[in-house]
């Protein structure tokens, strides 16, 4: 049973990003400097033991949240609680420490790893960085423990990447996320790269290694069939904030936000009910310069001059989902 008390808070997280023309090209032309807000006021919290999933479109800002909790990318505003300390402004020795304690699974496995090195190599590359394990023998013999974890053989270390499947590449690369024995994963979609009978395998894996090692993830993908296998909750984004947070069962069972229920009408419909289905319309706006009020009323059925003027707040449903419209507080839909 998961802790309730969370294990990662992300409190009103934004990252804003220069991307201006040069100084000169800016005098001469006369034109001001541009921002891109690819994050803008994220908040959300995970408790021990659970996953919460991330979903939206490309360009929504997923990734970069991801590379804010780590610490990748500095936040231009906001704070990132690991276990109640701000990650973003610990000393550096504190840093590491957290560090060995989050890592993350990377979408592509055929480019996350070294090509050059074998696969013990790679594995082992975590614990020799933290100083986890002394010795040769010792090291080798957590290497051979990590690749049966993932299914894989101790063999299978003196070999390259190029000698293994999309599948089995990602096992590696599970394997080396493991290595340091941390308690938060982020998993930034980790099964888009490969084909679905291998997704299923890899997923599969995922909860398994969750129920046995007590992991806690954050999990970002644009397939939201994929999310409501993995997550206990979900927050939608668009352009850079979370327009729906709830339950993964309230999500998928009672979707509030209109571009929530676009997002649900591309998931394939098994039942083959035929029933009616909106096609997600348009493109995700230019951050750069983005609608004002709602940022989603260019592309919604349901905006009105309010949506196309205010910001909407997040409001909370008696069933605990969070959502951000202006249509559903005033009743519309």
């Amino acid at each position: 049973m998961a802790d309730a008390a969370p294990l990662l808070r992300v409190r009103d997280l934004a990252r804003s990003f220069d991307v201006s023309r040069p100084w000169l090209n800016r005098v001469i032309e006369r034109v001001p400097r541009q921002f891109l807000r690819a994050v803008d006021g994220v908040d959300f919290e995970i408790a021990r033991g659970r996953t919460f999933s991330l979903v939206g479109e490309s360009g929504s800002g997923k990734s970069t949240v991801a590379r804010l909790i780590v610490g990748l990318h500095a936040p231009t505003r906001g704070t990132v609680e690991f276990e109640g300390r701000d990650f973003v402004r610990l000393p550096p020795a504190d840093k590491q420490v957290l560090r060995r304690r989050m890592q993350m699974i990377f979408q592509d496995p055929y480019a996350s790893l070294n090509p050059r090195w074998r696969v013990a190599a790679i594995v082992a590359e975590p614990i020799r960085a933290h100083g986890l394990i002394a010795g040769r023998r010792a090291l080798r013999q957590r290497v051979d423990e990590l690749l049966r974890q993932v299914g894989l053989a101790p063999a299978d270390g003196d070999k390259f990447p190029h000698e293994f499947s999309g599948g089995q590449r990602q096992r590696i690369s599970i394997a080396r996320a493991l290595a340091s024995a941390p308690e938060f994963l982020i998993c930034d979609e980790p099964t888009s790269a490969l084909d679905v009978s291998v997704q299923a395998q890899i997923l599969n894996l995922m909860k398994d290694l969750q129920r046995r090692l007590g992991l806690t993830y954050l999990f970002i993908s644009h397939n939201l069939a994929v999310v409501a296998h993995m997550s206990d909750e979900v927050g939608v984004m668009y352009l850079g904030a979370i327009v729906e947070h709830a339950p993964a069962r309230t999500l998928f069972a009672r979707p509030r936000h209109p571009y929530t229920r676009l997002l649900l009408d591309t998931v394939p419909d098994l039942s083959l009910t035929g029933a009616a289905r909106a096609p997600v319309a348009g493109e995700v706006p230019n951050p750069i310069d983005p609608p004002s009020g709602c940022a989603f009323h260019p592309r919604c059925p349901h905006a009105d001059a309010r949506c196309r003027t205010e910001r909407p707040v997040p409001l909370v449903a008696a069933d605990g989902a969070r959502v951000a419209c202006h249509a559903v507080a005033e009743g519309r839909i």
